[in-house]
């Protein structure tokens, strides 16, 4: 299967990669004059030759234009901050399985150590989305988000969802599958909570802006299981 990387965009019959992709497929993937690539700028998709492999930069020439099919689907994925570890792990899959944007919180019970150092790694956490997008050969990575206060996201998310769920331990949390029966929508918003879970003032926030509490069974599961989970259960019930 052919490698997809991102480019800035498309100038006639040609395209250039830099930085540090440019470096991984010309030192590490050792790319060649005549070997072929996708290029996506987001918009299109193109089936591209090496022409040049410079120390800086690969210059491509355009060969054949492909199928740019956008999921029906947008999925926002608002993110407690947890050990960093593991919320990569969940970014990474969260791109996999097609999330548009994501938003990290600061949530009450997130630990404060992980949210002073949040903002240093958002180059990494963009890096990550980068290239598990260009690896699941979608048509443009997440849209990552700075982060904020749940309250102040679970506000910013009311009426741009058809369907808004809030993952939640609360024993009489209906199920995630019996929330989303029937439902037909083109845009969906799941919150994940920290490993402690959400406070009584999370909750009313997220009530207020129209979340639907949503249960994934009586087992406890880490942050990343269940953004997997959720997410998988959301493409399978609202995507194609």
């Amino acid at each position: 299967m052919r490698r997809r990387f991102f480019v800035e965009g498309f100038e006639q019959a040609t395209a250039s990669l830099t930085g540090e992709a440019a470096h991984h497929l010309g030192r590490v993937l050792r790319a060649e004059p005549g070997q072929v690539y996708e290029l996506s700028d987001g918009k299109a998709i193109w089936l591209a030759r090496v022409e040049r492999v410079g120390r800086d930069a690969v210059d491509f020439a355009l060969v054949e234009q492909l199928p740019a099919l956008a999921a029906r689907l947008h999925l926002t994925l608002l993110l407690a901050i947890v050990k960093f570890d593991r919320f990569e792990w969940a970014l990474e899959k969260a791109t996999e399985l097609g999330v548009n944007q994501i938003v990290p919180l600061a949530a009450a019970r997130s630990e404060r150590g992980l949210i002073a150092a949040a903002a240093k790694r958002a180059q990494r956490w963009d890096k990550i989305l980068l290239e598990s997008a260009q690896q699941s050969r979608r048509l443009l990575p997440p849209v990552l988000c700075p982060a904020v206060q749940p309250g102040e996201a679970f506000s910013a998310s009311r009426a741009q969802h058809g369907v808004s769920v809030l993952l939640s331990e609360r024993a009489d949390a209906p199920a995630l599958r019996a929330i989303l029966q029937g439902k037909r929508s083109s845009a969906a918003c799941m919150a994940v909570g920290p490993e402690g879970g959400w406070t009584e003032k999370e909750l009313s926030a997220a009530h207020a802006a129209q979340f639907v509490e949503a249960s994934l069974g009586q087992t406890i599961l880490r942050t990343e299981t269940a953004v997997t989970a959720a997410l998988a259960i959301l493409n399978y019930a609202l995507g194609e």
